[in-house]
């Protein structure tokens, strides 16, 4: 067989897939692996015994006289049966046996790489389409139960059957009819998997197409609107369909291959079948054979050929359930940007301060973000972060949460550094209200109960009270049993907000952490949720990110970032009195405003 270019892959795959199905921490599991491969090899000897039975019953038929005929025959007969019974029990056994491993393996594999994923960093994902990288999983998790179907089900069985039949014909017969047999095997076998191995290379192009024609759709269909308000329903369709006629074009080259591969598999067997049925009827018409060795043969022959052509099929499954788990352990290898330091401790509450010391960071080398920035939190003080879009505000936000870790400088938290505390930890003292709020697919009561799963109706309720939800979600039909919808569309953007920000109250952090979090709130009740955040930062240490000025005058401090780095700093007064780029933007928003409600009016 012609090596293949990732050949070193695939057999890492099967060495880290058999890992799962020998766990050293499962007995049981391994006794049911080795009673099912037990039952496997005992099914084949006893259906290697059948056509010698039947061989027997022809031969004594046709000396037996009418009136004898219920004797030895009959008992023959009766043994024929048994083994097939035989045959038939220790099959089913194999497989009743061998199901618990094979679901145990993929249920293992599955959580794994789904915990994997998550522990990955934020540059993977937002690297890698979320479509093609669910397809890629999805398709990895169905390849296990493939691969072990195939492999322990029909391929090794059909494995063992040529082998034993091949090793019959050379005992029970002259060795030209092992021979003949064998080249006809490995002939097949040869050719089969030659050709297969060109077809993977198809076959991962297939993949690929798949991949991305997924991706597409379900970019087009998350952003809905987008597509809706651009009026660009033709493009996508453009896009979609392009993407189409290349995976239409490569699985048509795919079927004119897997036709020239069947016909090539049903040439090789014709011949090698006539060859053996030619040299036995010979021996029969030489008396060498009797009538009952002849349909031995025959039925041997059958019995080993046949399933050929499923070992073939077999061989194809295996080999795309390889490509597929190759491409899902693969996620596996992917090593986490950030990562806890081994000596990591968990993070210490001591007031909740936040230091931020010469911090540059870069996502790229031609990309630099931040460039010294320095500045303190004072515990149960509000630190408000302004600046034009690309200032490097929200770059600040994933860098407390590290999301990234900082290309210089530190940043502490309690005067501990985030990267000697462990990740959890860290994450769990933070609460964040994001300006781009993304809610689950679920109920208004899953989403707000998604800051603290344990809490009790009464503790998600007030948590809405706080965040001016409450009266509105008392009003709906279904009340907090109400779907919110894919990432929470059925919501306004207000409505959306006040969810996240009950979602975080109800986490009770020590350090919160406002990103543009009244943004798509009205007026009316941005000043009724701002009093409720103006309560929070009085007790808490409070972040805020802003646009909308106004929302942050009462913070004890206001940094002023420009291209990454902090080009003021004051409380609001201060930097009004400065007249400097605050006092440009603060007077630029007032004006808006002003504009805003006269048009309003």
């Amino acid at each position: 067989m012609m090596p293949h270019k990732n050949s070193k892959f695939s057999d890492r795959t099967l060495i880290r897939l058999l890992g799962f199905l020998w766990p050293e921490d499962s007995r049981m599991l391994k006794f049911r692996f080795l009673i099912a491969l037990s039952a496997l090899v005992i099914s084949k000897f006893t259906g290697l015994a059948i056509p010698l039975v039947f061989k027997r019953v022809v031969d004594e038929l046709g000396a037996v006289s009418t009136q004898a005929w219920l004797g030895f025959p009959l008992l023959l007969l009766l043994g024929y049966g048994i083994f097939r019974i035989l045959t038939a029990f220790f099959n089913e056994l194999r497989v009743a046996a061998f199901a618990p491993v094979e679901q145990q393996a993929m249920r293992t594999i599955g959580v794994k790489v789904f915990a994997h994923l998550q522990d990955l960093s934020l540059r993977f994902h937002l690297d890698r389409r979320t479509g093609g990288l669910s397809r890629a999983v999805e398709r990895g998790v169905k390849a296990i139960e493939t691969f072990l179907w195939f492999t322990v089900s029909a391929f090794l069985p059909a494995f063992l059957e040529l082998v034993f039949v091949t090793i019959a014909m050379w005992f029970l017969y002259d060795w030209i009819y092992a021979l003949i047999s064998f080249a006809t095997i490995m002939s097949y076998i040869l050719f089969t998997f030659l050709f297969t191995e060109w077809r993977a290379k198809i076959q991962r192009q297939l993949n690929t197409l798949d991949s991305q024609g997924n991706a597409r759709a379900i970019d087009a269909l998350l952003n809905y609107e987008t597509v809706k308000y651009f009026t660009n329903e033709s493009h996508e369709i453009r896009e979609f369909e392009k993407l189409a006629r290349g995976y239409e074009a490569i699985a048509t080259k795919s079927k004119y291959a897997l036709a020239f591969l069947n016909f090539g598999q049903g040439m090789i067997v014709a011949v090698g079948l006539t060859l053996i049925m030619i040299l036995a009827a010979y021996d029969v018409s030489l008396k060498i054979l009797t009538v009952g060795d002849f349909v031995l043969v025959n039925t041997y022959l059958l019995q080993a050929f046949l399933p050929l052509g499923f070992i073939g099929f077999a061989y194809r499954e295996t080999k795309q359930a390889l490509i597929n788990m190759e491409e899902m352990f693969s996620l596996l290898d992917q090593a986490s940007e950030v990562q806890d330091a081994k000596n990591a401790k968990d993070y210490v509450f001591k007031g909740g301060k936040i230091e931020f010391r010469n911090v540059g960071f870069a996502y790229n080398p031609n990309r630099t973000i931040l460039k010294d920035v320095s500045f303190t939190v004072p515990s149960g003080k509000t630190l408000a972060i302004v600046g034009e879009s690309g200032a490097g505000k929200s770059t600040i936000s994933r860098l407390l949460f590290r999301f990234y870790d900082v290309t210089k400088g530190q940043v502490l938290i309690d005067d501990q550094n985030i990267r000697k505390i462990t990740q959890k930890s860290l994450r769990q003292a933070i609460g964040i209200v994001p300006q781009d709020t993304v809610l689950f697919n679920d109920t208004i009561y899953y989403n707000i109960a998604y800051g603290n799963p344990t809490a009790t109706t009464e503790q998600i309720e007030e948590a809405a009270k706080a965040a001016q939800i409450h009266a509105f979600i008392q009003k709906l039909p279904e009340g907090y049993q109400t779907l919110v919808g894919e990432r929470g569309l059925k919501l306004s953007g207000g409505e959306k907000q006040r969810v996240a920000i009950a979602r975080t109250l109800l986490k009770k952090p020590y350090i919160f952490m406002f990103d543009e979090a009244t943004s798509a709130l009205d007026s009316h009740t941005e000043k009724e949720i701002q009093t409720c955040l103006q309560s929070i930062s009085s007790r808490h240490t409070t972040l805020i990110i802003a646009h909308r000025l106004s929302t942050i005058i009462h913070a004890d401090e206001i940094l002023v970032m420009s291209e990454g780095q902090i080009v003021e700093r004051g409380s609001h007064k201060d930097l009004l009195h400065v007249k400097g780029l605050y006092a440009e933007m603060w007077k630029r928003q007032q004006h808006e405003e002003k504009l805003q409600e006269l048009i309003q009016q």
